[in-house]
């Protein structure tokens, strides 16, 4: 069994009397799908792998208000963002980490116009900076010399231009990294942004995550790693239609680096 995983509250911490390195953002996609809460616990036991003094919101936090402001409720995004904006101002949080990519873009871009300005990193930002501190080390363990393509998250990519952190991560990891023929600039979304992971997709040839998903088997991955929990939903399930969840799994950077660590 591995060890219990430490989450400490903010308000755990303010009853101390003391203040963390970083606040986590969970996310609504890491608190309650299934799927992304195991993102959520990887990443996690990182971060008390590195001995990273960390809290998160736990029922204080909201959703970021990014699917209402993409589909088109501007009135609901500022309600949303200015109960968050409270709650981290309060805290006097200066620094973000989040799992997905959404929230990142959000509060990094969105919240500051609001009253909200804060350092936020993304997940695979701040644990190439563990990574290059010395607090963290990332090993190949079981996935060196795998055959492994990395799927860009539109927000983290395009919006945000980082394309390093997670394949920095990844070559640590000593994978064989095999890049898919529309990355990095030019990568193609996975289908579920602008708040379409939401609702079921209109009429047409081919839904965006299976075209991805064919680009993505191209490179006879053994792993198709991501770094969204979004992503990995609509990746996966283009897996299955391919019939294909046998024999390729599609994994966190976080999950990678902690099943590496055997965390």
């Amino acid at each position: 069994m591995s060890a219990p995983i430490k989450v400490p509250t903010m308000a755990e911490y303010m009853a101390q009397g003391k203040n963390p390195e970083v606040l986590f953002w969970v996310g609504c996609a890491g608190s309650f799908d299934d799927r992304a809460k195991k993102i959520t616990k990887a990443f996690a036991r990182l971060l008390n792998e590195a001995g990273v003094e960390f809290a998160v919101l736990g029922t204080e936090e909201g959703c970021t208000g990014d699917p209402a402001k993409r589909a088109g409720n501007e009135f609901l995004f500022q309600m949303q963002a200015m109960m968050n904006i409270q709650v981290l101002n309060g805290y006097e949080i200066k620094k973000i980490v989040t799992t997905c990519p959404h929230c990142f873009n959000t509060i990094k871009n969105e919240y500051p116009e609001l009253g909200g300005t804060y350092e936020v990193m993304h997940h695979t930002q701040f644990l190439k900076s563990l990574l290059n501190e010395g607090r963290l080390k990332v090993e190949g363990g079981k996935f060196k010399g795998k055959r492994i393509t990395f799927h860009d998250p539109c927000y983290l990519g395009r919006a945000n231009n980082e394309y390093e952190a997670p394949r920095e991560l990844l070559q640590k990891l000593e994978v064989e990294l095999i890049e898919m023929k529309r990355c990095k600039t030019r990568g193609l979304c996975c289908g579920a942004g602008g708040a379409q992971m939401f609702k079921e997709p209109e009429k047409g040839n081919k839904d965006i995550n299976v075209e991805r998903t064919e680009e993505a088997l191209e490179t006879q991955p053994e792993i198709i790693a991501a770094g969204c929990p979004f992503c990995n939903t609509m990746m996966t399930d283009g897996v299955k239609s391919k019939e294909k969840e046998d024999s390729i799994e599609v994994m966190d950077v976080a999950e990678m680096i902690a099943n590496a660590k055997d965390l």
